[in-house]
């Protein structure tokens, strides 16, 4: 380590470190972000690569993020990376936590490694070399490279590729770093802190690391040999879409008939489709599809249970600050009822650290031990039994609490545009009928760390019921319906707007209205039955059969309650189109729950407006969920989440397998595949279907640099159905159309 010594002699200034500044943001770019379990937002792990086309992308991602084997010296400074990334982005699991945190990662790494005999070996010179590091991570990093070796042309990539052999940490540092609150983390990093600690971790135990950028040239002479897995995916698009083009071709707009006895707004989720398609077949009902968070972007606060969340797309940033405070009846003991809601949380807080503490366990499990077996033994036996039980339990002892929201910091001006383009987004301007439902969504599971993969990715991986509320209590509100009738929208005096949930793991769907007439009772009624129908549907998807409605309706309800159960719902799998269209066009078509569906009527669109926000947003979003089920497919490992039954969770932030891996940044193994071999998710890329003029699309094509990207480098097909030419077309790589014969 005497060379290690004698960089130190030379001081790196402000404008040395200017180039590493700029060799570090590049580097990064290669790494996509991802986010903690409490709301897991799907995101396309070669994110950093759809500036390439689709082919070359697939060449870099194979050489950087799915080699089997990494260089022997870089398995052992990943172990060290990822002990220390433990301790410092642990999220509450750690019974004593990293000190020194405040100071930053690279800072508090500092001041800290110097203990730790793993890294230095009791070898003096290291201990010196680590005492004089530099204060600051850049300058860190500038002497790291100058005492590796690492030539000026090569730093960038030397850089990446300390961020590509571990990956996983490297998506959720880049999270914290570029898509998360910073009030959310009082425990600040950087990009730079990251590489800093990498880079002087390599430095102690492999000098010699310049041999990383050979492995890698290597490794990618290697993957541009391999055949790729594009020719699969093209043939089975193939197979799915043209068929899918001809369906959607052979309906037309229908002139609006009898005015329905209620319109129901659902998420564009791809689970709310084959819900849509029951529901409809029900009685005189007409579905919308609008993205979860109804376009209203709030920041959450739970006043009963203080919990406070962004519920909003990620692309976004909450505007406005909504309260949900809980409505009392004049029966209601205000006090009482707060305080056995403060109580529960005080007491799960209490359970939490006397669990998670060095000898409070043993204690725990001596004193709770027997009850804890018999309930552990109901859930395991009985679940069903369990759920009744647990939900009678929890209804006296915490009664459930309505809420409704405070929009006191929404301006009345906010509030007229959400409601506008919401209604005009959907193409909901006119025959409204007496009830509107708005619907957001949400999962219910048990034991599960993917849960809120589950829940609404619009709402930033959290239910959707809260933005539901918010957007019917305006548009309830006469002088916002004043506003609108001034802009053509006139809301009869006869229609009320209800929010609702969907869950998506029973396919119940709760309605937050306080009264029980007639009419509501025909709705449940029907809700019901839709809810049996496509639980029998569902079930089959899962490979249950034999059931019956009510049997399947009764098994969904099993599957969300069991503690074993590694598959509760499907989610997302087997996405593989978007289609931007009124509902009569796919009302007639079963799409078999592979479609997210976006309502969208051209004809009150004239400048394109909605057409635009509608690709560049949700279309987005369903392309990263797209992406992610695909890539998790394709390679669990490199991908995806690896199996539930061997994960662990650190920091109560992501997943490993084993105790010590990389974070597991995708979906686990039972998500995509219905058994250890045999998939279940269809290897495709997303194809978004138009129902609007050819021109319409190319005007916002032209300005938008996104969807030049998505669509010019192969990520996402695009076609349209021209209502004026009667055609329909795809357009292809170098952004011209191509009639569908």
């Amino acid at each position: 380590m005497k060379t290690a010594m004698k960089i130190h002699q030379h001081t790196i200034t402000e404008q040395e470190t200017s180039p590493i500044t700029d060799a570090i943001t590049q580097a990064w770019q290669k790494i996509a972000p991802f986010w903690p379990l409490k709301n897991l937002i799907a995101v396309n792990p070669l994110q950093g690569l759809e500036n390439l086309p689709i082919e070359e992308a697939l060449v870099e991602g194979a050489s950087y993020f799915q080699q089997a084997t990494i260089p022997e010296p870089m398995e052992a400074i990943n172990r060290e990376t990822i002990k220390w990334l433990q301790a410092f982005c642990d999220e509450g699991q750690a019974t004593i936590t990293m000190p020194c945190r405040n100071a930053g990662l690279y800072a508090a790494w500092r001041n800290l490694a110097k203990y730790d005999k793993h890294l230095h070996e009791n070898n003096t010179k290291k201990q010196d070399w680590l005492a004089t590091l530099p204060e600051h991570a850049e300058q860190a990093i500038a002497e790291c490279l100058l005492y590796l070796g690492i030539a000026q042309e090569d730093r960038t990539q030397f850089l990446t590729l300390l961020l590509t052999t571990l990956s996983g940490w490297a998506a959720h540092i880049n999270y914290r770093t570029q898509w998360s609150e910073t009030s959310k983390y009082p425990y600040p990093v950087t990009q730079a802190d990251y590489l800093a600690v990498r880079l002087a971790i390599t430095c102690l135990l492999w000098k010699d690391a310049k041999l990383l950028l050979t492995w890698h040239k290597e490794a990618y002479h290697s993957a541009s040999r391999q055949p790729g897995p594009l020719k699969q995916i093209t043939e089975n698009e193939t197979q799915y879409r043209l068929p899918l083009l001809k369906q959607l071709a052979a309906h037309k707009e229908q002139e609006q008939g009898t005015v329905a006895d209620a319109q129901f707004v659902f998420c564009i989720d791809v689970r709310s489709e084959p819900f849509r398609r029951a529901l409809e077949a029900t009685g005189n009902y007409e579905t919308f599809g609008f993205a979860g968070f109804f376009g209203v972007p709030v920041q959450i606060e739970n006043a009963v249970t203080g919990e406070s969340y962004a519920s909003c797309p990620v692309l976004l940033s909450p505007k406005h600050r909504v309260k949900e405070l809980p409505l009392y009846s004049p029966r209601d003991h205000k006090a009482r009822e707060n305080k056995s809601y403060a109580n529960s949380h005080l007491f799960k807080r209490l359970y939490q650290s006397l669990k998670y503490n060095f000898t409070t366990p043993f204690a725990l499990v001596e004193t709770l031990g027997l009850a804890s077996g018999i309930w552990m033994g109901l859930r395991s036996f009985t679940p069903a039994f369990a759920y009744t039980l647990k939900t009678r339990i929890l209804s006296t002892i915490r009664p459930p609490l309505p809420v409704t929201p405070t929009l006191d910091d929404i301006p009345f001006a906010d509030q007229c545009n959400y409601a506008e383009n919401a209604l005009r987004m959907m193409g909901l301007t006119q025959h409204f009928a007496p009830l509107v439902v708005l619907c957001g969504h949400g999962s219910t599971t048990q034991n599960n760390a993917y849960a809120t993969a589950l829940d609404c990715g619009a709402c930033g991986g959290r239910h959707g019921a809260s933005n539901a509320r918010i957007l019917a209590t305006i548009l309830n509100t006469q002088k916002i319906r004043d506003f609108l009738a001034k802009n053509n929208i006139i809301i009869p005096h006869t229609t009320r707007f209800i929010a609702a949930q969907h869950n998506t793991t029973t396919d119940e769907v709760e309605l937050y209205a306080h009264e029980d007439n007639p009419e509501m009772k025909q709705l449940k009624n029907h809700l019901e039955k839709a809810r049996q129908t496509n639980s029998q549907w569902r079930c089959g998807e899962m490979g249950i059969t034999g059931r019956g409605v009510i049997g399947s309706a009764k098994h969904t309800v099993l599957r969300s309650q069991d503690p074993a159960q590694v598959r509760p719902e499907w989610g997302l799998a087997g996405n593989a189109s978007f289609i931007i269209a009124p509902r009569a066009i796919t009302r007639p078509v079963n799409l078999k729950g592979r479609s997210f569906l976006h309502s969208y009527d051209y004809q009150q669109d004239p400048e394109g407006t909605s057409l635009t926000a509608i690709l560049t947003a949700p279309m987005v979003v369903a392309q990263w969920i797209n992406a992610q089920y695909l890539f998790s497919t394709l390679d669990n490992v490199a991908f995806g989440g690896g199996s539930k039954i061997t994960k662990n969770i650190t920091g109560k932030l992501g997943i490993m397998q084993g105790n010590a891996s990389d974070l597991m940044t995708g979906l686990p193994l039972q998500s995509v595949y219905s058994s250890d071999t045999e998939t279940y998710h269809e290897l495709q890329r997303l194809m978004t279907v138009v129902y609007a003029p050819r021109r319409l699309i190319d005007n916002i094509i032209a300005t938008q640099d996104v969807l030049k990207k998505l669509f010019g480098n192969g990520w996402v097909t695009l076609a349209c159905i021209d209502p004026v030419d009667k055609q329909t077309l795809i357009l292809e790589r170098d952004l011209s159309w191509r009639v569908v014969q």
